[in-house]
């Protein structure tokens, strides 16, 4: 096998932490696929943690022992977070986005890509501490924003879905609330997807009185699972108490006026 240059081996590595966030890569790993020692792939981790820092752009965590190795962790600045966010708000604050009934289009920048990838890993930054092993969402549009936090953390997603599936299996079932239109629903999982004990991360797309959020909380606990936090997109400023007791949006929807075609969205962060 020829053997790989260092600039080569930087742009490799650099390539494999930052494809699986919060993934424990060993350095005997990449020891062998790189046909280099150790020490010589510590020399390269410390030059892109450097770099990645430097960029705001995240960290590499590297932890000592027999089941240690090096992860990558997609932390930003607070300054970097703002920015971005206020980039967010002004991708839904355009008169064209309203639509009839008061309501506001989303779904483009809900289904991309690289939009949910950031909300996602600032998710991931403001819940590190909670260690959640599991992200829940319910079968809607906040599906792929759900899925990039899970993807940050590099831990399973779970969809509830409305209605029970005969591919799932055994199922629990609950009625929940919608706190905006008042109107009872029904939600379900498979029992397989949650284990008694988890922690869970609820994440979902939009948030008016809570009631989708306070069903999936009372979902996860019917299970024995502990949710350790909820996360959403965007939340409107009224009602101001909503049916979760505590909840991090990234966005408050502050006014719609479909009259005078006038959005009002800023960061909440």
């Amino acid at each position: 096998m020829e053997k790989i240059r260092r600039m080569e081996r930087l742009v490799i590595l650099a390539k494999h932490l930052t494809n699986k966030p919060s993934h424990l890569f060993s350095l005997g790993e990449f020891a062998d696929l790189f046909g280099c020692a150790k020490s010589t792939l510590s020399e390269d981790i410390s030059l892109i943690r450097d770099t990645l820092e430097l960029q705001g752009s995240g960290t590499l965590e590297t932890l000592s022992g027999a089941a240690g190795g090096v992860r990558y962790l997609p932390w930003r600045s607070e300054q970097v977070i703002h920015e971005t966010l206020v980039r967010l708000a002004g991708l839904f604050d355009r008169p064209d986005r309203i639509i009839p009934g008061g309501f506001l289009y989303m779904s483009d920048v809900l289904f991309s890509p690289e939009t949910m990838v950031e909300a996602g890993e600032i998710f991931f930054q403001r819940f590190a501490a909670q260690a959640p092993n599991y992200v829940l969402t319910i079968e809607t549009k906040g599906i792929p924003l759900a899925l990039m936090t899970a993807r940050a953390f590099n831990v399973p997603l779970v969809i509830a879905r409305q209605g029970s599936k005969v591919t799932e299996g055994s199922a629990v079932s609950i009625n929940y609330l919608t706190g905006s239109a008042r109107r009872i629903q029904t939600m379900s999982m498979s029992r397989r997807a949650l284990p008694a004990g988890a922690r869970v991360l609820v994440i979902d797309d939009f948030m008016k009185a809570g009631g989708t959020a306070r069903g999936l909380v009372d979902l996860a606990a019917e299970v024995g699972a502990v949710v350790v936090g909820t996360g959403v997109l965007i939340a409107t400023d009224q009602p101001e108490k909503k049916l979760v007791e505590e909840y991090t949006a990234l966005l408050i929807l502050h006014k719609i006026d479909e009259n005078l075609k006038q959005v009002d969205i800023r960061p909440a962060i």
